[in-house]
């Protein structure tokens, strides 16, 4: 942006000439017109890691976000809250517990990954969701990097990956069909039961690698960006004495108000007002999604460039959350950021906007403010490297996995 400008300039990423477009202007322009200016561009290298039938990855992803509303909009989600906090409680037994050092980055990939599991295929096997979580790192890392297909390459990995992962999807979709056709499971239980009885406008069912398919894209949506945030958030409690002080003081006051063993719901979540400023703020330094691609669908004149048809365009969530324009002192943490009416529009966009905003975003909310809600309540903790790296892989993460000495609560 200093270079070129800091509107619009033209770079090439993923092997295609693009122009990024900055600032709000640009994350506007981008994320509003949608299908009408641009649609949405995926490299060529996911559709060869996700190999729906004779389908592309844009193509399920949309199918996807139809069918997704009925889980995540809020009344849906309600009654996931106590599932959820059952979930992070068993979380920080198995995990921290007992521990005088954990790697934090580890800890909450292994958390969001058997969250989504549980609330999306009702999986509560700790061990299964830990075994099927390993080979995701590798297909996240394939979809953004250099296509070649060489024994060893990210991309090759990413390819090995998903279809491991697809395989074992596909049992557990079978497995769900009997247990369904037996009344072991019942059709409302979760997405994967609504995707199996799911008939299309022809009345037909769904073939199960489609159904496998779907499944893997949710669940590399439904846990990736909260892996890198709630890390991000251990980080800079850490770091912020004052900044862990008002969050535990509001959890402690939602702890006080429950009887004893009583789970957390959903007015509970609503009462976290602070500790989701907090959020936010880790949301805007450290973005786990960078930007996104889009492709012109036909010529148009931007900002006094022309936009050729075919063209790539990116919109970076670092050109607006970095900027002094829109937020003084941009290297500082500051929750009050978010304080009444919140940043301007297309200014704060770690869950992008316009109709691709991200539909997880309210269970993305929830997953987060839980997570805190346990992690304060049980611990005091350090960084045991003072100076970690963060590394960028395509999310961010700490260089080390950010180790911490943690020190538990009386409770």
């Amino acid at each position: 942006m200093s270079k070129f400008s800091p509107t619009t300039f033209r770079t090439s990423l993923m092997l295609e000439d693009v122009a990024v477009l900055c600032g709000a202007q640009g994350n506007k322009f981008l994320l509003s017109n949608e299908n009408k200016l641009v649609q949405v561009w995926w490299p060529a290298s996911v559709d060869k890691i996700f190999p729906s039938t004779n389908k592309t990855y844009k193509t399920e992803t949309n199918k996807m976000r139809k069918m997704l509303p009925n889980f995540i909009k809020p009344e849906a989600l309600q009654r996931y809250v106590p599932i959820m906090d059952v979930v992070t409680q068993q979380h920080f037994a198995n995990g921290w517990d007992g521990k005088e050092e954990v790697v934090t980055y580890e800890l909450t990939r292994n958390f969001a990954f058997s969250l989504a599991c549980k609330i999306f295929v009702s999986i509560d096997d700790l061990e299964l969701a830990r075994y099927l979580s390993v080979p995701f790192k590798n297909i996240v890392a394939g979809i953004i990097s250099i296509p070649i297909d060489l024994p060893g390459t990210p991309f090759r990995r990413g390819i090995n990956a998903s279809n491991f992962l697809r395989k074992e999807l596909v049992a557990i979709v079978k497995k769900r069909k009997i247990d369904l056709d037996e009344g072991k499971a019942t059709p409302t239980q979760d997405i994967l039961s609504h995707l199996i009885l799911f008939r299309d406008k022809n009345g037909m069912f769904l073939e199960e690698h489609d159904i496998a398919d779907k499944i893997l894209a949710l669940l590399i949506g439904g846990h990736d960006t909260a892996i890198s945030t709630t890390a991000f958030i251990v980080k800079y409690l850490a770091e912020l004495p004052e900044i862990y002080n008002g969050v535990y003081e509001e959890q402690m006051e939602i702890a006080k108000s429950k009887a004893p063993g009583e789970l957390l719901k959903w007015e509970d979540l609503s009462k976290m007002k602070y500790s989701w400023k907090v959020a936010c703020e880790v949301l805007r330094l450290v973005p786990p999604v960078q930007g996104t691609f889009r492709e012109a669908i036909s010529d148009f004149m931007y900002n006094g460039d022309s936009i050729p048809k075919g063209w790539k365009l990116y919109w970076s969530a670092n050109s607006t959350h970095k900027n002094h324009e829109f937020f003084p002192e941009p290297e500082k943490f500051d929750p009050s950021r978010f304080e009444g009416n919140g940043p301007a529009p297309y200014t704060f966009v770690p869950f992008g906007g316009g109709p691709h905003l991200c539909p997880g975003k309210e269970y993305a909310r929830l997953e987060i403010l839980v997570f805190m809600h346990h992690l304060v309540r049980r611990f005091k903790w350090e960084k045991v490297i003072p100076d970690e790296h963060i590394v960028f892989n395509p999310m961010p993460s700490p260089a080390k996995g950010l180790p911490i000495r943690i020190y538990p609560h009386k409770i």
